[in-house]
């Protein structure tokens, strides 16, 4: 079967496409290597949506899975690892077999970098974030730290110093990276502490998360800290690599594409979501690129 469209990520910009695209009578189908719903499905508790008070991500992502296959998209498991064009059609090489379409959106997403140690998956949501905006006001007049010194781990502990009791700042290097004027906010900022020159070396707690213990990069010296939470902001990395020769990835390896998500490459092909340029990445930008990514698709068919 030649789909009209080919969706590569089943996130909330992949999905959203998805129940855009049936409605203009579009034969979809979503393509999803690991969960369907993507990271948000690792977030307890969604408020920052506008239209609902809270819920889980998971929930989230189930209403969307529902809504794309009621309005009759074709969702199947399978890691997408290239494209192909051949006159008007794509083919798009998955793990398990190939798929054809006349246009594919790329909602593929990013991923936080983590620290990949042990206990990390086990607390992500449960003391463990990536994301001030997204779980901030979960640690509320809380002791918190945040792993990072560029712009993001900056900007992140400013934010969380306005509604924590305290936050510190646990840098690799023996300077922070971040902008000069973030900087100038973090050493003003009176419940802001900047340990430099360490590196988290263990996730403390059993049932619960605890704490981490810090090592020292010069001295070697380790030293167990207690904190309510920790925000791991050392940077995200985008799923992009697979489609490089059909699309242009910026230095990052985000796709570089404006917000009418039509990316530089092949013409019929469109992004949506975290894996491309762009400065803010949360729900609601997701699945406005889903929205705006589907429109253009539409133009395209015709």
């Amino acid at each position: 079967m030649i789909y009209d469209t080919i969706i590569i990520g089943a996130g909330p910009a992949g999905l959203t496409a998805a129940i855009y695209l049936k409605r203009a009578n579009k034969s979809v189908l979503v393509l999803e290597k690991e969960t369907f719903g993507g990271q948000i499905t690792h977030s307890p508790k969604v408020e920052n949506y506008p239209g609902f008070l809270s819920m889980s991500g998971v929930e989230f992502a189930d209403k969307l899975v529902e809504q794309a296959m009621v309005q009759g998209a074709d969702i199947d498991m399978d890691e997408a690892k290239g494209i192909v064009k051949d006159g008007d059609i794509f083919t798009v090489k998955g793990d398990r077999a190939d798929y054809q379409a006349r246009s594919v959106i790329l909602a593929t997403g990013s991923k936080h970098r983590t620290l990949g140690l042990e206990g990390e998956e086990k607390f992500t949501g449960e003391g463990i974030s990536y994301c001030a905006v997204c779980d901030g006001a979960f640690y509320k007049d809380m002791d918190i730290a945040v792993i990072g010194g560029g712009n993001s781990a900056l900007q992140e502990a400013i934010l969380l110093s306005k509604t924590s009791k305290s936050v510190t700042v646990i840098q690799n290097l023996p300077f922070l990276t971040g902008e000069s004027k973030l900087i100038e906010q973090i050493e003003a900022t009176d419940n802001i502490k900047v340990i430099l020159s360490s590196v988290v070396a263990k996730i403390l707690g059993t049932d619960k998360f605890e704490g981490i213990t810090i090592k020292n990069e010069e001295t070697g010296a380790e030293s167990d800290l207690s904190f309510d939470g920790i925000f791991v902001a050392i940077g995200q990395k985008p799923e992009n690599e697979s489609f490089s020769d059909a699309v242009k990835l910026d230095e990052r390896g985000y796709i570089t594409a404006d917000e009418g998500c039509i990316p530089d490459g092949y013409e019929g092909i469109f992004v949506a979501g975290d894996c491309r340029s762009k400065s803010v990445r949360q729900i609601a930008t997701a699945i406005s690129d889903g929205a705006a990514a589907s429109v253009a698709v539409c133009k395209y068919l015709g």
